[in-house]
């Protein structure tokens, strides 16, 4: 029983002390349920490292402009990839066949292409011919048809590359 009023004794005096030291001067009783000015006034940034001016409104921060887009788009949604595939299909039904999944997987790899040779129309269609390939055109739809293929990817899936 001694040991716990010692006890409690010790802490009531360590909680006057502590109580004593956060008081503030202005004389108010040390239990004011009022916090003190110095508890409430706004403190300056300590050195805080300069940091960017936010964007404005309506823009985002992903690229600066007129960056050259670099790896495939994101993934289209159902809309976007419905259009697409209607567009493939309209030039062989046998490029997307019953694999609309592997149409848009690549023609995404064909935008990474783009962003990467814009400028090479020939070496485009050309890859374009090796990347669309179905089981009864394993050498590619040819050149007249990757053509209108890779104008597909690009209206569909990547119209900024």
């Amino acid at each position: 029983m001694r040991i716990r009023t010692a006890a409690a004794a010790a802490v009531v005096a360590l909680l006057a002390v502590g109580s004593t030291a956060c008081s503030s001067s202005t004389g108010s009783s040390k239990w004011s349920a009022a916090p003190s000015s110095a508890a409430t006034a706004p403190q300056a940034p300590a050195a805080a490292a300069p940091t960017a001016p936010p964007a404005p409104a309506g823009t985002t921060t992903a690229a600066p402009a007129g960056a050259k887009p670099s790896g495939p788009p994101p993934r289209p949604d159902a809309a976007t990839t419905a259009a697409y595939i209607a567009a493939l299909t309209a030039i062989d039904p046998e490029i997307v066949s019953d694999k609309v999944d592997r149409a848009v997987s690549r023609g995404r790899d064909q935008c990474t292409s783009v962003a990467q040779s814009p400028g090479d129309q020939a070496g485009l269609v050309a890859l374009a011919n090796r990347r669309f390939t179905s089981a009864k055109h394993p050498d590619g739809f040819g050149p007249e048809k990757s053509a209108k293929i890779l104008e597909v990817v690009r209206k569909h899936l990547c119209p900024t590359y």
